[in-house]
């Protein structure tokens, strides 16, 4: 495949756009190479400025559940621009997308809309601290939730510490109250409850994790935090922007039974437009502004046309009763072609795997937290990216991201990528 155009296009944008992208992860610095400008996308194909016919594994990170350009949602947001693309006021349209969610998803009262994933979390824990009256939060390594100050902190030395910021102009006082424990590793979170009782306001995490690749839970860890926060009297915050409306109607809390305090939403819940969200019980988004002193505001917030686009995609996941099963199986599909080939390679390799959410690390040990996923060899990893690339499969260009499968992919298409894949398995 060629890509002198797509070359061509990101050389221009340089020239206006820092590092040539509007997100830093476009920008292919994992993997190495050019950027894949695209055009239009189709179900599940991406069509490039090139020319090339692109099998999506990334479903713009999410949201593109159904497909790309699936036909009710470009419908919906039709009619809805011939009356207006942003009032700044009220419209019925927001309260009937609530309702839809808030009944989809559970242990929830009321919820609050938003523009992006990164503003839905960092409202929820400005929410969770203005509630319980207190300031630290504990985050997990390798969990991403938004580029809010409080959440760019790395580990410093040892496995429980103070985090420091991981981005110039994030503040050693904001990184002062965001503490940081390993994914899936329940004794550290004991070890920072134990010293610091009474000024923790809240956990947040992504219960399955997909910003360090694809990493479920472990047996028994979420139940365990969920205990250790009634214990402490603090908010349990799911971050379902990636696996909200995704692994089920109810996103995580439904598929692992566990009930968070505040859940935030994004992805899926805009039809592919910039939404976000955050939700919780009555009593805690009593603390929210107007009705209480908590304050969070924005005037694009329930948009008319994401309010149109997510309510038409929530609908279509709601009315098809084996959506979420068919999207597993498919997963399950790929995992066990990825993986009838791989073994035969004699490279080190793991896939993780959870309900429609997929990733390959190129490592001998298991992969459970930051620390393991952060041993695979990059270099496997870029032979694969862009010899897959090379065959028409586009995957995620980080060995940290999870893959989002749509429902438009075939089995004819999982079956290519994995005949793609036995193509270039020799030269990884």
């Amino acid at each position: 495949m060629q890509y002198q155009r797509s070359s061509n296009l990101f050389k221009e944008a340089q020239k206006v756009i820092p590092g040539g992208v509007n997100s830093p992860v476009r920008a292919f610095k994992s993997v190495g190479g050019t950027p894949i400008f695209v055009e239009r996308a189709q179900g599940a194909y991406l069509f490039d400025a090139d020319g090339n016919k692109l099998i999506d594994y990334i479903s713009s990170w999410g949201p593109m559940i159904l497909g790309h350009a699936y036909p009710p949602v470009i419908e919906a947001l039709k009619q809805r621009a011939d009356k207006g693309t942003s009032f700044g006021m009220p419209t019925a349209l927001e309260t009937e997308i609530a309702n839809l969610a808030l009944e989809m998803v559970p242990n929830m009262d009321k919820i609050r809309f938003v523009n992006s994933g990164t503003e839905a979390c960092m409202s929820a824990v400005r929410l969770a601290r203005g509630a319980s009256g207190r300031e630290k939060i504990i985050k997990f390594a390798g969990c991403y939730h938004g580029h809010s100050d409080a959440f760019l902190i790395q580990a410093g030395s040892g496995a429980v510490t103070f985090g420091s910021p991981s981005s110039p102009g994030v503040t050693q006082g904001t990184a002062k109250d965001t503490l940081l424990a390993p994914y899936n590793n329940i004794e550290a979170v004991k070890t920072l409850f134990a010293e610091y009782p009474d000024q923790i306001a809240a956990i947040i995490i992504e219960p399955v994790a997909g910003n360090m690749g694809c990493i479920p839970p472990q047996d028994g860890f979420l139940e365990s935090l969920r205990k250790l926060c009634d214990q402490y009297n603090a908010y349990f915050i799911f971050d379902e922007v990636m696996t909200g409306f995704r692994l089920a109607k109810g996103g995580a809390q439904e598929l692992l039974g566990i009930k968070a305090d505040i859940v935030t939403f994004g992805k899926v819940i805009g039809g592919g437009l910039p939404v976000g969200a955050f939700a919780a019980s009555n009593e805690i988004m009593s603390y929210l502004a107007p009705d209480g002193p908590v304050y969070q505001a924005g005037t694009l917030s329930g948009n008319p046309l994401a309010m149109a686009a997510g309510l038409a995609m929530l609908k279509a996941l709601d009315q098809d009763e084996g959506i979420f099963e068919r999207l597993a199986d498919k997963t399950k599909r790929l995992h066990i072609g990825i993986d009838s080939v791989l073994s035969d390679s004699g490279l080190p390799y793991q896939i993780n795997r959870l309900g429609s959410m997929i990733s390959v690390h190129f490592t001998d040990q298991a992969v459970t937290d930051f620390e393991t996923a952060a041993h695979g060899n990059n270099n496997f990893f870029k032979n694969y990216f862009h010899g897959m690339l090379k065959q028409g499969i586009y995957l995620p260009p980080s060995a940290f991201e999870s893959y989002f499968l749509n429902d438009a992919l075939s089995v004819d298409d999982i079956d290519q990528t994995i005949e793609a894949l036995n193509l270039i398995v020799k030269k990884i």
